[in-house]
C-alpha cells in the first residue's frame, strides 16, 4: 500500500511539472555573434550630442552613433537595428509614427531577431520635461524648501503608474512579434543625488532634488516590474549611477547639468554614461533572467 501511494505521489509530481513546463515562456537560447539586435527607445538610449552621429538616422532622433546599443552591438558581435529616437514616446515604439521618416519603432522586428533593448516611460505624458520645467520654475521663484514637491504633490507618480499598463503592453507586443528574442528593459540612470543638489549649476532645491529623484525612482520600479510580469529582464543602470549624477564635476559624471560640460544634451548621460550603460546591458545579455 505504501509503495503504490509513492508511486501516485511520483505520477503527481510529474504531472505538476510538465504542466509548469507549459505555462512558463520558452527561455530563449544566449545571444551569439551575428545575430540581430533591435534598439528601441528615448533619449537616454538615443545619446543626442554624444559624438559621433549616427549619420543613417532620422534628423529630428539625433542619435549618437556611440550610444550603448552601437557600442554592445560592437562588444557582442551583434547587427544592429537601432529605431532609438529623441523624444519618443510608448506609442512611437508600438503604433505612432514619431516622423514621417521614423515609423513606430517595432516595424524593425522579425522573427528572427534575438535581442531587443527596450528604454522607454520617461516621455509618456511627457513627465521628464513636465517634471524638469516645473521644478525649475517653481524652484528659481523660492529656491529654498520644497516648492515643487508642495505644488505638484503626486501627480507625476500618479501618472507614472497610470502609464504602466502601456509599458506591459509594449513588451507583450514585442514577444508577439519576435517571439525567440530576449528581451531587455533598460531602466534610468541617477539624473540628481539621492541627498540634495547642486542649485544653481541644476536649479532645483536639495528638498526638491530628492522628491525628482523619487519621481525616477518610481519609474524605475515601474519598469522593473512591468519587466517580471511581461518575461522580460530589467537592467538596472540607477543604482551602478549613484555618485555620477549631473552634480557630479566632469571626469566623475555620467549625466550633464542643465548647461552640458560635455557633449550630451541638458540632463542626459554623456559618453561615460553611455559606457556605464553598455556594460549593465552588455552583463545582462551574457547573463539573461527575467528580473
Amino acid at each position: 500500500m505504501k509503495a503504490k501511494s509513492e508511486e501516485v505521489m511520483k505520477l503527481c509530481a510529474a504531472v505538476l511539472l510538465a504542466v509548469a513546463a507549459l505555462l512558463s515562456p520558452a527561455a530563449s537560447a544566449n545571444a551569439v555573434a551575428g545575430d540581430t539586435y533591435v534598439a528601441l527607445g528615448d533619449s537616454y538610449t538615443a545619446g543626442p550630442n554624444v559624438a559621433p552621429t549616427d549619420r543613417m538616422a532620422p534628423p529630428g532622433c539625433t542619435r549618437s552613433a556611440a550610444n550603448y546599443p552601437h557600442l554592445v552591438a560592437s562588444t557582442l558581435g551583434l547587427r544592429l537595428e537601432d529605431r532609438s529616437c529623441t523624444g519618443a514616446k510608448t506609442e512611437n515604439v508600438t503604433t505612432t509614427a514619431q516622423f514621417p521618416d521614423q515609423p513606430p519603432q517595432l516595424t524593425a522586428l522579425t522573427s528572427t531577431t534575438k535581442v531587443v533593448t527596450l528604454g522607454i516611460g520617461g516621455n509618456d505624458n511627457n513627465t521628464f520635461r513636465d517634471v524638469v520645467a516645473a521644478c525649475i520654475a517653481t524652484d528659481s521663484l523660492t529656491p529654498v524648501g520644497t516648492p515643487c514637491r508642495d505644488t505638484y504633490g503626486s501627480t507625476f507618480v500618479d501618472q507614472i503608474h497610470a502609464d504602466a499598463p502601456v509599458i506591459g503592453a509594449a513588451i507583450t507586443k514585442i514577444h508577439q512579434i519576435a517571439p525567440t528574442a530576449q528581451v531587455f528593459v533598460v531602466g534610468y540612470p541617477a539624473i540628481l543625488p539621492r541627498d540634495g543638489g547642486c542649485y544653481p549649476q541644476v536649479p532645483i532645491t536639495d528638498g526638491d532634488a530628492a522628491y525628482v529623484n523619487g519621481i525616477e525612482t518610481e519609474l524605475n520600479t515601474v519598469l522593473r516590474d512591468q519587466s517580471r510580469l511581461n518575461n522580460a529582464t530589467f537592467v538596472d543602470t540607477y543604482n551602478s549611477s549613484l555618485g555620477h549624477d549631473a552634480c557630479q564635476p566632469i571626469g566623475t559624471r555620467w549625466v550633464e547639468p542643465v548647461v552640458p560640460g560635455q557633449k550630451a544634451a541638458t540632463l542626459h548621460p554623456n559618453a561615460a554614461g553611455m559606457q556605464a550603460d553598455t556594460a549593465a546591458v552588455t552583463a545582462a545579455i551574457r547573463n539573461p533572467r527575467t528580473s
